[in-house]
């Protein structure tokens, strides 16, 4: 996934939610976004141990990297240019369970000042 689409599907997974919970999502969102940097780093230090994936929640995968060597360095290879896509991937489904949980009134956290 490319960035502008990123930006724009959790722009418009935010505007989905009523205004008077947007910031409970911004708090939950922020608390639980994956970094785009972070996976890229661990992907380029780590990727042959599957520590990439893992940290994306794809666990079977990052196993799967681990065990064979990071796919005998082919797959470590071509994740380096995978892993910000697949991060933001996982940020909008994160945004979209966020969302969810909200119109359903399981989170509700309140602003007081």
């Amino acid at each position: 996934m490319d960035k502008i689409t990123y930006v724009i599907l959790q722009k418009n997974i935010r505007d989905s939610i009523p205004e008077s919970q947007q910031q409970a999502f911004e708090l939950q969102f922020a608390s639980k976004e994956k970094s785009e940097a972070v996976a890229l780093a661990l992907s380029l230090f780590l990727g042959m141990l599957g520590i990439d994936r893992m940290y994306l929640g794809q666990i079977l995968i990052g196993i799967l990297k681990l065990i064979t060597c990071g796919g005998f360095g082919i797959w470590t290879f071509i994740d380096w240019f995978l892993i910000m896509g697949a991060a933001r991937s996982k940020n909008i489904d994160i945004a979209n369970d966020i969302a969810a949980r909200l119109e359903r009134g399981n989170v509700k956290m309140t602003y007081q000042h």
